[in-house]
């Protein structure tokens, strides 16, 4: 197994001022907040501002990855553990699960916008224009059933360059990972015909057989660093990453997106949906704990302002929800309804 891990969790501490984190009132709570490094600037810049308009109340973000978020958010309830964590794809019912059996049992769903798995590469880099199965037959360790041997792209498809298949992704624990299995790996093992007959006969074989990524090298887990990895990607001409939308736009000057099936990654291209990357983002909040914490949902109240058309998140790279999916996640912020797990997969 040939793996790199380039960089460590991320952690913004915002505002330690006056903060003693007995989070007992709405202006001197603590907020901790773990998980997904896509969501990581959004929840960031909220909390800065946050911070600013409320002397005394600090908030620590941390990116951690949406699954190893979700394991610390789950881990019990009081102050030891997180009150909300991001995440970059829906929860899992086993996720559900493992946070009910701790104690906490009312989780709360805050979409919060709209983003896309992007592939980046140089700036300079010929410019690769890849499918869904390009990438599924570049990337799995057992395409369509058969060990993979593919080494270049051309290999991969005789109208792609002979340029050697080396991508840098997230680790396992992120939710960007499992989007990339989700919106890219399982949608390119799914044009062959069997493979969509297998997930009715063995289900758990064929998400195997879709999902699972080659060890060989040609895929390489980056870390949660996302700049980092933007940093590796500038320094290799012949190297892809997989991050989210955001971290394109804010490196515009050093890499450039890759179209998939000729849909370039833009603002419009994700809000409709064209592009076969976009995926929703959320929030997730523990319910038990916001009658201790106040600020919680002052928190996500402050969000949802800044979270809209023209709003400073827009700016920061968020694709903001249409216009009935913005009516339904602000009402959600406002309301702050419980999830029912029974529509978790």
């Amino acid at each position: 197994m040939n793996k790199m891990l380039f960089a460590l969790p991320l952690v913004a501490m915002v505002a330690a001022c006056g903060g003693n984190g007995s989070g007992g009132d709405a202006k001197g709570a603590q907020l901790k907040i773990v998980g997904s490094s896509t969501v990581y600037p959004f929840t960031t810049a909220v909390a800065e501002e946050f911070q600013r308009a409320r002397p005394g109340t600090s908030v620590i973000v941390e990116s951690t990855g949406t699954g190893a978020g979700m394991k610390l958010f789950c881990g019990g309830v009081g102050a030891n553990f997180p009150d909300m964590v991001d995440a970059s794809r829906p929860m899992k019912a086993s996720e559900y699960a493992d946070c009910a059996k701790a104690g906490a049992k009312t989780v709360i769903e805050v979409p919060i916008g709209i983003d896309g798995l992007t592939l980046i590469e140089n700036k300079d880099a010929e410019g690769l224009n890849l499918t869904v199965t390009d990438i599924y037959k570049a990337l799995a360790a057992n395409p369509f059933g058969k060990p993979n041997t593919a080494q270049t792209w051309k290999d991969v498809n005789p109208a792609l360059p002979a340029v050697k298949i080396r991508v840098l992704g997230p680790p396992p624990t992120s939710g960007t990972r499992d989007s990339l299995a989700d919106l890219i790996l399982t949608k390119g093992c799914e044009t062959d015909p069997a493979m969509k007959e297998l997930k009715k006969t063995d289900e758990k074989k064929q998400k195997d057989v879709c999902t699972k990524i080659r060890e060989d090298g040609a895929y390489v887990e980056a870390g949660e660093n996302d700049n980092l990895l933007v940093q590796k990607v500038t320094a290799d001409p012949g190297t892809l990453g997989v991050l989210g939308f955001s971290y394109l736009e804010e490196n515009a000057d050093k890499v450039k997106p890759v179209a998939l099936g000729g849909v370039i990654p833009t603002e419009a291209t994700i809000a409709d949906l064209s592009y076969p990357g976009s995926r929703k983002l959320y929030v997730y909040v523990k319910g038990e704990h916001l009658a201790a914490k106040p600020a919680i949902k002052d928190f996500i109240a402050a969000y949802a302002k800044v979270w809209g058309k023209g709003g400073a998140l827009e700016r920061r790279g968020l694709v903001p929800f249409g216009a009935a999916d913005a009516a339904t996640a602000n009402e959600q912020a406002s309301k702050l309804a419980p999830l029912d797990p029974a529509g978790l997969k």
